[in-house]
């Protein structure tokens, strides 16, 4: 909305008038974001089954975690669950996506929802012909403070969004942040990228820091998408991820304002710029420090969807796609239809084109570039 009032609107938790049951295919490190948030909010959420490869991991998530530990998807649709969660490696989730939905389940999938183009073509086809209901777990859009910048910008205040510049993620994730910053579907664009490296200290990794300190080649992506009247910059290393020295960056501009990070700057009136920032509101437990919201001026531009526990806002965005899949699937709204994933990965894709010829890359709409 434009002018004062409330930027945003979060999903309700209040609008869920009963658990969510829903099941997981797969038992990997991302599989364990959702096992995670579903056993702090028991209340919201109920784990109708985990599916491994062998029995030996089965048994292993039931100890862990208290859930059952299957290894058969026959054995998780007897539980009958809401929607299942697919969490695999690139090349086997297209087939069990589509195991799924000819079952009638709804699937929401891990990123990227198929490898490459022929695959992701082929199945955008036979799930349209189904008529399935597929979402993506696309949650960098609903960590906190990107929600929190995308309601600054959906609210007007800067403008018409023209440029965009994330250093947040690797490849379909900062390209997911670009398209919703900018509000950019399926349409083409040209693409030029260079890749740069340069010595970094090595920083920790999903294991924790290194045993002593090593000097490693740090390759950074900078890749800019021409959409003809929007532009984007695309720059990220590795490195943010885990690291100490590395720090994640947003500037959105309009033609009354800009947002950076956790400031934005707009025009009341072409004499008198207003600056807010975006400041993150916390609640002290027993067993942590949970989200509230987030505020800008005395407007709550982001509200925590499953305040009350500590949580990460990794763990806060995989539960808010899991509230908003079980809103798909109860009310038919969407919220990242499996289309818009691939076209994620499409652009992504030829990104990877880009840097590696060092030519100027043109992506065409595709099938699956409409939703």
């Amino acid at each position: 909305m434009v002018g004062p009032g409330r930027i945003s609107d979060n999903l309700e938790v209040g609008s869920i008038m009963k658990r969510i049951k829903f099941g997981v295919v797969g038992s990997g490190w991302r599989c364990l974001f959702f096992l995670r948030v579903a056993r702090a909010r028991p209340d919201l959420f109920e784990v109708a089954g985990v599916v491994s490869r062998t029995a030996e991991r089965a048994a292993a998530v039931n100890k862990e975690w208290g859930v059952p530990g299957l290894t058969s998807q026959e054995d998780l649709l007897a539980a009958k669950p809401e929607f299942v969660v697919t969490s695999l490696p690139w090349e086997v989730n297209p087939p069990a996506i589509l195991a799924l939905a000819r079952k009638g389940l709804p699937v929401l999938t891990e990123t990227p929802p198929a490898p490459n183009l022929a695959s992701m073509v082929a199945l955008h086809a036979e799930l349209t012909k189904m008529n399935a209901i597929v979402h993506v777990a696309e949650e960098y859009h609903l960590r906190p403070m990107h929600a929190a910048q995308m309601a600054v910008v959906a609210g007007g205040r800067l403008g018409t969004p023209r440029h965009a510049q994330v250093s947040i993620g690797h490849g379909y994730h900062g390209i997911s942040l670009i398209r919703r910053f900018l509000g950019i579907k399926g349409e083409a664009c040209k693409i030029v990228g260079r890749t740069f490296k340069a010595p970094v200290v090595a920083g920790p990794g999903r294991d924790g820091a290194t045993e002593k300190e090593t000097i490693r080649e740090s390759a950074q992506d900078v890749v800019l998408f021409d959409f003809k009247k929007k532009t984007a910059v695309f720059d990220f290393t590795g490195d943010q991820y885990f690291g100490m020295i590395r720090a994640g960056r947003v500037l959105v501009r309009g033609e009354r304002g800009e947002l950076a990070n956790d400031r934005f700057t707009w025009l009341q009136d072409h004499t008198t710029p207003i600056t807010h920032q975006l400041t993150r509101h916390h609640q002290d437990l027993l067993t942590g420090v949970a989200l509230r919201g987030i505020q800008a001026g005395d407007e709550w531009v982001y509200r925590n969807p499953l305040e009350g526990v500590a949580l990460t806002d990794d763990e806060i965005a995989v539960g808010d796609c899991l509230l908003r899949m079980a809103g798909a699937v109860r009310s038919g709204t969407p919220f990242y239809p499996f289309q818009e994933g691939l076209q994620d990965h499409y652009l992504y894709l030829k990104m990877q084109e880009a840097l590696k010829t060092g030519a100027e890359v043109e992506a065409a709409p595709q099938p699956f570039s409409t939703w």
